[in-house]
């Protein structure tokens, strides 16, 4: 778990808690859990994102800097990895448990591959990192030594050109019962980069939100995408697709892939005569390719975010369950009331029947 702060005398930095078992919470409570913070003094790491690495833990951040009274200024997207075995154990860090890519101020929100499955990557050092480009997706490689800081290197990046898209409007989701907009965060790819290896290759889903339709009746849909690649080569898009079955608004949305291959998206929806809905859908691997399924309603909401806030969280979560790595679960939100600052949490779970348990 994580969560960004500041502190008058230190600066800004990241609270960041690793369960010390796998009882994170039990009967109620929460367990025993390691406790650290990593300070980046004057420069704010927003947005910050985390993923499980064989061998780290990947944090990325947007970086900003303040100069005096002229405000704010983005400096570039960061990347860094902390020595997962330090922060498990609760041991005292050193100077190469922590290590930064330079920021880089072309790539903004930068993902990080988040591991599925119990099959380990290749090379279990090096770990991935995406962004949104111009019509394609930006692929680095993330090769970190924790035992001597000048081994570590990141290259990249690398252009997959993806079927030409344009950014979904922001604030632009409409709601029942309100003028008040919700923004689409179209401008950045949504949590997670989930990574899996599948032994002959290895695959990573992901997702953003893209504009649909014609310039009078544009609204927000899910574009979603499976890559796939070998040990060393650069992925490439094995299958895509747009979700957008009606002319409500899908946005927000999480993609995961189970052992087998099926793969999940959780979604928010809304428009003009609905309230913000959680729904998913997904395929499984005998569907045609690039397709996915009828919708499934979680929860339909009955309430509308209200005046002056746009923000619609930041992302949601689908992920795959490790004890039998068929069940998925997704978590979101939504309003039961007309409000601000009144979400509710749902979390789902679900699986498809091609995916059985050991």
């Amino acid at each position: 778990m994580s969560q960004i702060s500041f502190n008058s005398g230190t600066g800004y930095y990241v609270c960041i808690a690793v369960s010390q078992s796998d009882q994170a919470v039990s009967a109620g409570a929460l367990g025993a859990w390691n406790r650290y913070a990593v300070i980046w003094d004057s420069t704010l790491p927003d947005y910050a994102k985390m993923s499980v690495w064989p061998n780290a833990y990947l944090l990325t951040a947007n970086m900003y800097v303040k100069l005096g009274l002229f405000g704010w200024f983005f400096s570039g997207g960061q990347a860094c990895a902390l020595d997962r075995s330090v922060f498990i154990a609760n041991g005292s860090p050193t100077a190469t448990t922590l290590q930064c890519t330079q920021a880089m101020s072309s790539y903004p929100s930068l993902l990080a591959a988040d591991l599925e499955g119990s099959t380990l990557p290749p090379d279990p050092s090096t770990g991935f990192l995406m962004n949104l480009g111009s019509n394609a997706l930006n692929f680095w490689k993330f090769k970190v030594d924790f035992n001597n800081s000048s081994n570590t290197i990141l290259t990249g990046p690398s252009s997959i050109p993806v079927t030409a898209f344009s950014q979904a409007c922001n604030a632009c989701i409409t709601q029942k019962n309100t003028t008040q907009k919700l923004d689409s965060l179209g401008d950045r790819l949504m949590f997670r980069l989930a990574y899996r290896n599948l032994g002959s290759y290895q695959s990573m889903v992901l997702n953003h939100s893209v504009n649909v339709g014609s310039r009078k009746s544009t609204h927000a849909g899910v574009r979603w995408y499976e890559l796939r690649f070998n040990t060393s080569g650069t992925p490439v898009v094995y299958q895509q697709g747009t979700f957008s079955p009606d002319a409500n608004h899908r946005w927000m949305g999480s993609v995961a892939m189970d052992k087998v291959g099926n793969i999940a998206v959780g979604y928010s929806v809304s428009g003009s005569t609905m309230y913000p809905a959680i729904r998913y859908t997904g395929r499984q691997t005998t569907d045609p390719t690039g397709t996915l399924q009828s919708e499934v309603s979680v929860v339909e909401g009955s309430g509308s975010q209200g005046p002056n806030l746009s923000r619609w969280g930041d992302y949601t979560r689908m992920s795959v369950d490790p004890v039998d790595d068929c069940t998925f679960w997704y978590t979101n939100e939504y309003l039961k009331s007309s409000g601000t600052f009144n979400w509710s949490t749902e979390i789902t779970r679900f699986k498809f029947p091609s995916c059985s348990a050991p």
